[in-house]
């Protein structure tokens, strides 16, 4: 849906080239036919942008863990089940990886029903495990967290392997355009020390503009990351204590360049900051999988949640640098990054 599956799926694709392997990345929504993929895309969009209470009613019937009769998503999976069971062959393909919980439900369905020849793994890129990643039908599921691999052992018989996140080599490295960053910064707010605040790829955040004027009330220069949201990047340029981003390419160098991210959804660019050894702060996540990815992340020690504003910026002073609260916190995520996820992709 957002940006965070297609940057996987690109990662494990390059991965998978260096390794000598031919990879193909295909996006299921667009498998759906009579453009029912576009439509479930731009209806979850609204939802999260603009009436987060209805997409939290959506994740409570379709994906929350826990026990009772709920509606599955195989029903809408199937409707793709011919186009990639004719790509797959087109191929020539040796192995199919779902970044997609509705790919999962696919994939799954298919190999349960023998209409998938070849064995299909899923990476399972959530911290949260909602229940529609979980199909029996599956061979393999790479999971982030060893918290991860245990809810899914107890719900499918596949095996499981703790691989942790995937991200390109850049961000577990030095990022020469982090200098950059810092100049920019220092000549906007000198003595400030940047904070980045993500709202996704979509622009979704609940009262970014409070959220920048309290950080800069506290001290910070807040950074905000408003992806391709147009009117929320020219909303918060209006803002003169923030610096409003639109779409940035060059993110090792950004995170680089901050003392900390405020995170909303627990998603990629939280993966991201980990690798970066950026500390990460949840705080005012999106509903459903969002608050629950960021409830998993502090319960890990991976995160510090801050339900409000005092709580932020208690946070964030915490992160002094060369504290041993920021140490220990770069630590435990750097430490999250196991195995080359593609491997065991690869290797049946």
């Amino acid at each position: 849906m957002g940006a965070g599956h297609d940057t996987v799926a690109a990662e494990l694709a390059r991965r998978a080239a260096a390794q000598g392997h031919e990879a193909h990345v295909a996006d299921v929504l667009r498998l759906l036919p009579h453009g029912l993929g576009t439509g479930l895309r731009l209806g979850y969009q609204a939802s999260v942008r603009h009436l987060p209470w209805a997409y939290a009613g959506i994740y409570g019937a379709f994906l929350r863990e826990g026990g009772g009769p709920r509606p599955s998503g195989v029903p809408l999976a199937r409707l793709a089940a011919d186009r990639l069971t004719e790509l797959v062959d087109r191929l020539d393909a040796d192995v199919v990886v779902s970044v997609f919980h509705l790919a999962a439900q696919l994939t799954g369905h298919l190999r349960a029903r023998g209409r998938l020849r070849v064995p299909c793994a899923v990476f399972l890129l959530d911290f949260a495990v909602h229940r529609q990643w979980l199909h029996p039908g599956n061979d393999r599921y790479l999971c982030l967290t060893d918290a991860a691999a245990e809810r899914v052992r107890r719900a499918v018989p596949a095996p499981v392997v703790t691989t942790g996140p995937v991200v390109a080599p850049a961000f577990r490295a030095p990022a020469p355009g982090a200098a950059r960053w810092r100049e920019r910064f220092a000549a906007r707010a000198p003595g400030r020390p940047p904070v980045l605040l993500s709202a996704g790829a979509w622009g979704a955040a609940s009262r970014p503009a409070g959220t920048a004027r309290l950080l800069a009330a506290g001290g910070w220069l807040p950074v905000v990351l408003c992806g391709r949201n147009e009117r929320l990047l020219a909303r918060l340029s209006r803002e003169p204590a923030a610096v409003a981003l639109g779409w940035v390419d060059d993110m090792p160098g950004l995170l680089a360049a901050c003392h900390a991210l405020v995170d909303n959804a627990a998603g990629q660019t939280a993966v991201q900051a980990l690798a970066s050894g950026l500390p990460v702060i949840g705080h005012r996540p999106l509903p459903g999988h969002g608050a629950e990815g960021v409830r998993r992340m502090a319960d890990l020690g991976l995160s510090e949640l801050a339900p409000d504003g005092p709580a932020l910026l208690a946070a964030l002073a915490a992160l002094r640098e060369g504290g041993r609260e920021r140490t220990d916190r770069v630590t435990r995520g750097q430490a999250l990054f196991r195995h080359d996820a593609m491997r065991y992709a690869t290797e049946w």
